[in-house]
Formats: structure tokens, C-alpha cells, sequence
């Protein structure tokens, strides 16, 4: 069992939002207000426009830019769950494996953990996202630090949430079938009056996973409350809790180059000591105001608390003998309040000429805890540490990968850190329309990062405070052409920075303080091509050089230096919607070179070499899902996912092996308000391996499962 709170109190206020629509029947009058009842049966798969990516609401072909956006039916149609579900689908961006704790997508050969957004605000500690209150799921590519602020190297995730929206939602999705998975999710919503109208969206999960001795549990509650005053100002207020438990997983080890071959179930190391425990509490408010004459006036607030603590017991090396296994483990917590506030100022100008001018700005502290601490075992002369003895690694034999001995957990020279960052942002955009053929984006952004933070550790534990600020200047040009309305042929050039506190603002120290931001260029070239109102086609390539790298200096180890760090360069296609009344399709193509471009921590576990291939970058992935409704009852659905051969990490030694995972799925519509659906993921039950941390963590795909879903309207 985890060795967390039980979460039972919470399942039960989960109950108490599936019974609201009962509570809620004498207030019948709700129905005197002509409610549209949505029961989400219309599919599609296509989306024409975005706020998102400018801060307007732009079609989707006006945007110079590769932007995959992931829909609600899409979603539902997969019984996704988690963004590694979600990337799947979405070319030139794959997942690593996050030590088994957090989200850690890869974005054009970057690893991100905090470039993740809600309703367009910065949700960046390091958790596992549900989709339980998605109504969309954005994903913009390339540098995107004009819109964004700090970090958006390689790219970016927009989670667009569930809000009160003056429609009738009575909505139950239950979720049972492999691996002891059991979820559901409830999303109850009902206009008040023609002023008001609430929602609340809410989920309970309790499951096993295909890993032995693996559980989660989850329970997230989200209400939200719109109102209108007068008819040009629209208020939305809304608050989320969310709580995420489970065993932290990090995988298997290599062995010649490769993940050791044992039953995918096999967990190594410690469960009942590996657990990650996260809640957070998030309030929001947006207040929207129409001037008329084309003016808007938007401001957005979001507050928000992290807790987050995780421990875990994982794998290393394996002797060469393959007889023992080295094991390791160290224990960590972060806590962060986060506070944004975004101002925008929309006017557009007709004329000749159309301009429409976005005026910004945002203001932002967070405030951070961090502290780490490592494992300490007994120290023995051991198989897997012939020579010596050391306290940091215990052995275990391969046949039996369980940890045999005690470990303890002490401070030592582990990290330990408080920091305050302060975040002033303004950025101004001109989006010009020339004629019905030529546009333009024009826009850039200043940030203002300051961040005061304590190293606790340093001065023999007395303390060290740093301070840093840096001044971030990121500009964003778009040239687009349209030989015809449907069709969109553009090119674009924008910068992005991570300030030397790293994207978790736990990276500053007195070596690397004074050092320039590193700097993200991005240069892209594509095309978008409405083929039909409900079917997409895009085509971008790219480049993205990834520059003021700090590394210790090869002639000095006391000193460090900045270099190049690395250059990706690929193509990407995708295609989405409907292609005919019957079949609905969601597919995407990648073709990625990435390389670092000096040599770093050479023959270190994190080392990277000249030239060498970016971790879990390949160089062909490609993905197509299918559905097909036979007839008004029935619908069937297969998919397929490839990805070619990629190194573990930068060392370019250990091969995560090429892959084909097929899916498949059936659904079943008894009436309007029962709906049925059973998925099979990985249909062949092929043996495969997602994704890795290290060369010695990689975490086995799941075999052949079997999903069965039920969503009951009301």
C-alpha cells in the first residue's frame, strides 16, 4: 500500500458532486431559461481557431506557427488520462520519463518540466496532469517566449479548462478494466439566471498499474461560476483542488546498451519507499469588458499553491555479469505559491490596412521551498561496488530486484533552497492584414525576472543569499501568404530565454550567477490548408538552435564557460478532422535531427558529446488514429503509433529500441443519454519502452489493456 493519506473523505465528496443534479431538482426553474442541454456526442477532431497563440481569437491558418491542439472528442474517444496520452498524437513532441512523478515533455529535443499553462497562466511545478476538467489541449511549437513570458524554448502546453458557460451539463463517465483501473469523472453544470451559472467538474480514481506493487490515486474537484454584468463585462470566477498519490516508478536498467530484458511487471527497487504525494490549491478569476469599436479589455488572475513531495528507492547499474544490480535513493519536497496576474488591451483598426493591436502586460511572484535528501545504506564491500565501500548504493541481485536492506534518509550536502522570484512583463503585438492575401504578426515582449534565493547548504549550512535579475527581450515576426482563402503559406522568427535559475528556479548558485540567460532561436517555414470546414492539413520545418550553455571549462574545473548547446532541425506534418460524414482522423508525421554541439560532463552518467544525438529524439515518429461510425449506434476506431530507435540520454550509448504500438477502440450509443465504449491499447500486446531518465531508468510500455467505458447524461 502507498504511504499516503487515504483519500476516502475526498471519494466522498466526490459522491456529493455525482448527487447534485438530485440536490439541484427543485430547482426546476432552471429549465424557464431555455437551457441547451450538451451531451457530447458530436465528434470531431478539428479546431479552427485559437486564443491561445497570439492573446486574439485568430484562425488557426492565420497563425505562423505549428500548433497541434488535442480536442475534447479526441480525448474521450482514447480515454486519455495523462499528457503522455496526449503527446502521443501531437508530432515533434514526445515524453520522458519524469522519474516517474512528473509531466516531461520533449519539445524539438528540449525536456521541459515547467512549460505548462491553464487557460493560458503558468502552471509550471513538477506533478503528473489529469484531463479530467480539459475541455482542449493546445500545444504551440517552437520559441514562444512573446506570449508566454520566460522558458517556451522548444514549446509549450495549454491546458483550455471547463467553465461555467450558461449550458446544461449532466454528465457521468465511469472508467473500468486492466491494471485495476477505476475512475470516474462527474461535470454538473446549470444556469442560475439569465446573469449566473455554475459548474463543477470532479474526479475520482483509485487503480493499479501494469508495474507490480504500483498504485494511484487521484481525486481533483473543479467549480467555476460565470457572471454577466450588462451586456459587455463577463466575470468567471473558479477554484481547483487537486490531489495526486502514487508509487514512483522509475523503471528498468540497461544492460549491454540495452534495457535489461525481464517481465515488464517487475518493479525494481522499493515500492513501499517509493511515493510521490502532490495537492495543490488554485484560485482564478477573468474579467472581460467590451468597449465596442473593436476594443477588449481581458484581465486574469490565477493564485496557486504546490505541495509536493517524493521519495524513491531506483536502479543503476547492472555488474557485468548481470548477477547484481546497484541501487539508489534520495527523497524530495517543494513547495510554491504562485501569483500572476495578466492585463490585455485588444484594439482592432479597420481601414486599408486592418491592424489588430494587442497591448500587455503581466506581474508574477512565486515563492519557492526546495530540499533534497539522500539515501544512505549501510556501507559493505559489495558486487556492485568491488573496491570500496560507500553508503550512497546498496546491491541487490537481479533475480530478486527488491531492496533487501535499510536505507536511511539524511541531510548531508543534499540541496536545500528558498528562493522569491519577481516577474514584470509588458509586450505589445500588431496582427496587420495587407490584403485578403498578405499578413504579418509583429511582436515582441520585455521580461523583467529577479529572483533572491538562499542557498541553505552553503558557507558549512550557514546560508548563502544570491541575488540575479535579467532583463528578457523577446521579439516574434510572422510573414504569412494566402493564394486562397483555405490556404496559408508563412514563415517565422522568434527568441526565447531560461534565466540562470532554470526553469524550476532552483538552478542559481555563485559560479553560474552572473552568466547570460540561455537562448532559444526558432526559424520556421510551413503551410495550412483548410481542405473542407472540418478537415486540416499542416506542414512546417524547422530549425532551433539552443545557445549560453554554462559548462565547467575543460581547462579549469573551477571555472565555468558558455557554449552552443545544441541544434534540432525537422519536418512536421499533420492532418485532423473529418473526411467524410462517417470517418474522423487525428495524425500527425516528424522528422527530427538533433545535436549537441560541444562536449559536456565527459564520462559522467549526464555527459554529452560533440555531435552527438539529442536524448529521445527520433529521427521518424508518426501516428494515425481512426474512426468510423457504421451507423448512428455504432462506431469503430483503430490507431497506430510508430517511433524510431532513440538514444536514453545524450551520452549516446544506451538504445531505447524502435517501435509500432496499435490501438483499437468500439463504441456504443444506446440512447442520448447512455453511451459505451471499450479501448484496447497496444492491441498486439507488443513489448516496447516509452521513455527513459537515464541510462539506467527506462520505463517498459504497458502490455495489451482492456478499458471499458460508460458516460450516462441525465
Amino acid at each position: 500500500m502507498l504511504r499516503t493519506p487515504s483519500l476516502s473523505p475526498l471519494a466522498g465528496a466526490l459522491l456529493l458532486a455525482l448527487s447534485l443534479p438530485a440536490l439541484a431538482e427543485p430547482a426546476a426553474a432552471a429549465t424557464d431559461l431555455d437551457a441547451v442541454r450538451v451531451y457530447g456526442q458530436a465528434q470531431g477532431y478539428n479546431v479552427d481557431a485559437t486564443r491561445t497563440a497570439t492573446k486574439t481569437t485568430t484562425p488557426l491558418r492565420d497563425v505562423p506557427q505549428a500548433v497541434t491542439i488535442i480536442t475534447e472528442d479526441l480525448i474521450d474517444d482514447q480515454a486519455m488520462t495523462s499528457m503522455a496520452d496526449v503527446v502521443r498524437y501531437v508530432p515533434g513532441v514526445g515524453m520522458a520519463q519524469g522519474e516517474g512523478h512528473r509531466d516531461a515533455p520533449i519539445f524539438r529535443g528540449n525536456v521541459s518540466t515547467s512549460d505548462f499553462f491553464v487557460d493560458g497562466i503558468r502552471d509550471d511545478v513538477q506533478y503528473l496532469r489529469d484531463l479530467y476538467n480539459v475541455e482542449h489541449i493546445e500545444v504551440l511549437k517552437g520559441a514562444n517566449s512573446m506570449i508566454f513570458g520566460r522558458g517556451g524554448s522548444g514549446g509549450v502546453i495549454n491546458r483550455v479548462t471547463k467553465q461555467a458557460n450558461w449550458l446544461a451539463h449532466d454528465e457521468l463517465e465511469l472508467q473500468f478494466g486492466s491494471h485495476g483501473r477505476r475512475r470516474g469523472v462527474a461535470d454538473f453544470g446549470r444556469p442560475v439566471s439569465p446573469t449566473a451559472a455554475f459548474r463543477v467538474v470532479a474526479l475520482y480514481e483509485n487503480s493499479d498499474t501494469f508495474r507490480d506493487h504500483a498504485e494511484i490515486e487521484r481525486f481533483g474537484i473543479n467549480p467555476t461560476f460565470a457572471m454577466r454584468f450588462g451586456e459587455n463585462t463577463t466575470a468567471t470566477f473558479g477554484y481547483e483542488y487537486f490531489r495526486d498519490d502514487r508509487t514512483t516508478d522509475r523503471g528498468v536498467p540497461s544492460y549491454q546498451l540495452r534495457p535489461l530484458a525481464v517481465d515488464v511487471e517487475t518493479f525494481f527497487g522499493d515500492p513501499e519507499l517509493s511515493f510521490s504525494d502532490f495537492e495543490s490549491h488554485a484560485f482564478t478569476a477573468t474579467v472581460e469588458h467590451e468597449f465596442g469599436n473593436g476594443m477588449t479589455l481581458r484581465n486574469a488572475t490565477r493564485i496557486a499553491s504546490y505541495d509536493k513531495f517524493y521519495q524513491n528507492v531506483y536502479p543503476g547499474a547492472v555488474t557485468s555479469d548481470r548477477q547484481f544490480l546497484a541501487l539508489q535513493a534520495y527523497n524530495s519536497g517543494t513547495d510554491r505559491e504562485n501569483f500572476f496576474n495578466q492585463t490585455d488591451l485588444v484594439k482592432v483598426f479597420e481601414g486599408a490596412v486592418r491592424h489588430t493591436v494587442l497591448v500587455g502586460a503581466e506581474i508574477g511572484r512565486q515563492e519557492t521551498d526546495n530540499v533534497r535528501v539522500s539515501g544512505v545504506f549501510p556501507a559493505a564491500v559489495s558486487p556492485c561496488s568491488p573496491t570500496r565501500a560507500v553508503s550512497n548504493i546498496d546491491c541487490v541481485p537481479v533475480a530478486n530486484p527488491r531492496r533487501i536492506s535499510p536505507v536511511s534518509f539524511a541531510a548531508a550536502t543534499s540541496p536545500d533552497n528558498t528562493g522569491t522570484a519577481d516577474i514584470a512583463s509588458v509586450y505589445i503585438q500588431d496582427q496587420i492584414e495587407f490584403s485578403p492575401q498578405w499578413q504579418a504578426i509583429v511582436g515582441a515582449r520585455w521580461d523583467r525576472f529577479a529572483l533572491d534565493y538562499t542557498n541553505n547548504r552553503a558557507n558549512n549550512n550557514t546560508g548563502q543569499r544570491l541575488e540575479t535579475g535579467d532583463d528578457l527581450f523577446s521579439p516574434r515576426v510572422g510573414l504569412i501568404y494566402k493564394p486562397a482563402e483555405p490556404v496559408s503559406i508563412y514563415a517565422s522568427y522568434s527568441v526565447a530565454y531560461t534565466p540562470r535559475a532554470g526553469e524550476q528556479l532552483n538552478g542559481l548558485s555563485f559560479d553560474n550567477r552572473a552568466f547570460a540567460p540561455e537562448k532559444f532561436k526558432n526559424l520556421e517555414i510551413g503551410a495550412k490548408w483548410d481542405i473542407r470546414p472540418d478537415l486540416s492539413a499542416t506542414a512546417a520545418a524547422y530549425r532551433l538552435d539552443r545557445t549560453n550553455v554554462v559548462v565547467v571549462s575543460p581547462s579549469n574545473a573551477l571555472n565555468s564557460q558558455l557554449i552552443d548547446g545544441q541544434q534540432t532541425e525537422g519536418v512536421e506534418l499533420g492532418i485532423a478532422g473529418r473526411v467524410t460524414e462517417a470517418w474522423t482522423v487525428m495524425g500527425g508525421y516528424a522528422y527530427q535531427e538533433g545535436y549537441t554541439l560541444s562536449t559536456v560532463n565527459a564520462g559522467t552518467p549526464t555527459a554529452a558529446i560533440v555531435d552527438g544525438q539529442l536524448a529521445q529524439l527520433p529521427h521518424h515518429s508518426a501516428s494515425l488514429w481512426n474512426r468510423y461510425d457504421i451507423n448512428p449506434m455504432w462506431g469503430v476506431a483503430l490507431g497506430a503509433v510508430y517511433r524510431d530507435e532513440v538514444f536514453a540520454t545524450t551520452s549516446n550509448t544506451v538504445v531505447l529500441p524502435s517501435f509500432t504500438r496499435v490501438d483499437a477502440a468500439v463504441y456504443l450509443t444506446l440512447s442520448d443519454s447512455v453511451r459505451m465504449q471499450l479501448n484496447v491499447e497496444n492491441l498486439f500486446d507488443k513489448t516496447y519502452y516509452a521513455s527513459a531518465h537515464t541510462n539506467d531508468n527506462i520505463l517498459p510500455g504497458a502490455p495489451r489493456s482492456v478499458y471499458l467505458g460508460v458516460n450516462l447524461s441525465f
